[in-house]
Formats: structure tokens, C-alpha cells, sequence
């Protein structure tokens, strides 16, 4: 073996300026990151929790909406406005579907999952609203359910104090629901801005 090959000098150390594949991608998604409003990065952060949120408001709707399916008995002599309109049984499903979304866009982001959880979204805006108008008509409307139509019940009204209390929480719900469904129909995840590892 020759002597000057075997005392030359080997190089394994990458030079300085030489990067890894992983220190680009790290710092081309922290760069895209950073383009995100504060509030986007709230929501994205919080989704999952917002979404069971919705999904609870859902529930808890709908068994208010049961409860008034067995109020048609004495002294009741109709069911009240509210339960005639629905809003208990169809403002539910939209409340649950979109928060079924938001956690499921928390899972995968996909664009047909972003498209679908913007227009839940909306449309669970839209219903909230229509709850807090209807249930402004229900307050007025059947502010003297009992009492003023069976003054011998000497609980008539304790008992109409309990049915306002529900629909001041029905309306509770639907405002809380307005304030989280609107910004996500609104703002959303955008597919040049966004992708999994930055909405979810």
C-alpha cells in the first residue's frame, strides 16, 4: 500500500452551509404558519374542543325540544310556540352536524371536509339565528302559559317560571352557537393557507 494514500485526508463532515432536507421543510411550514391571523391559529387550535361544544348544545337542545313533546296535558292547553316551530328538533341537527365537522376537520383536513364544514358552519349560523328570533317570539308569546289560562294552580307560577328558564337557556345555546359556528363559516381553513398540520 502507498504511503501518501494511506495518510490522505478523508472528508465525512458535510460542510457548514450544507442543510438537511428536514431543516427546509421545517422552516418552509413555520414560514406558512406565521402568514395565519391570530384568530385563525385560536380556532385552529381549539376546533376540537369547539365542535364538542356544539355537539353537546345539540344534545341538550333536543332533549328540551322531548320535554315539551309532554307538555300537551292540564292545565296546559297547547304546546307551546317554540315546540311548534321546531327549532328544538331541526336547530339540533344542524348544531350536531356542525360539530361533528369541526372534529372530523380536526382529524383529516381534506378539501371536499374544509368545503362541507364551511357550509355546516353556515347554515348552523343561520339556524342559531333563527332560534334567537323564535324563541324572542316564544318569550313573548308564552310568558303567561300557565298562569293565564289555569289561575287555580297554585304552582302555575312556579311552573312558568321553570318554562321561561328553559327558553332563556335555549336561547343561551343558540347565541354561544352563533358566536362559534359564524367565524368558522367565515374565516375557515383555506387550501392555500392551510393544510394538516396548520388548521389541525
Amino acid at each position: 500500500m502507498d504511503s501518501s494514500t494511506a495518510h490522505s485526508p478523508v472528508f465525512l463532515v458535510f460542510p457548514p452551509e450544507i442543510s438537511g432536507p428536514e431543516d427546509e421543510s421545517t422552516d418552509f411550514s413555520a414560514m406558512t404558519f406565521s402568514t395565519q391571523s391570530p384568530l385563525q391559529k385560536l380556532f385552529a387550535t381549539k376546533m376540537k374542543v369547539l365542535g364538542t361544544i356544539q355537539i353537546l348544545f345539540g344534545i341538550m337542545t333536543f332533549s328540551f325540544g322531548v320535554i315539551f313533546l309532554f307538555t300537551l296535558v292540564k292545565p296546559y292547553p297547547r304546546f307551546p310556540f317554540i315546540f311548534l316551530s321546531g327549532y328544538p328538533f331541526w336547530g339540533s341537527v344542524l348544531f350536531i352536524n356542525s360539530g361533528a365537522f369541526l372534529i372530523a376537520l380536526k382529524r383529516k383536513t381534506t378539501e371536499t371536509l374544509i368545503i362541507l364544514s364551511r357550509i355546516m358552519n353556515l347554515l348552523s349560523a343561520l339556524g342559531a339565528t333563527a332560534g334567537i328570533i323564535l324563541l324572542t317570539f316564544g318569550l313573548i308569546l308564552d310568558q303567561n302559559y300557565i298562569c293565564g289560562y289555569s289561575h287555580q294552580n297554585s304552582q302555575c307560577k312556579a311552573i312558568t317560571v321553570l318554562f321561561m328558564g328553559i327558553l332563556i337557556t335555549l336561547m343561551t345555546f343558540s347565541i354561544i352557537e352563533l358566536f362559534i359556528s359564524l367565524p368558522f363559516s367565515i374565516l375557515g381553513c383555506h387550501s392555500d393557507d392551510c393544510d394538516c398540520d396548520q388548521c389541525c
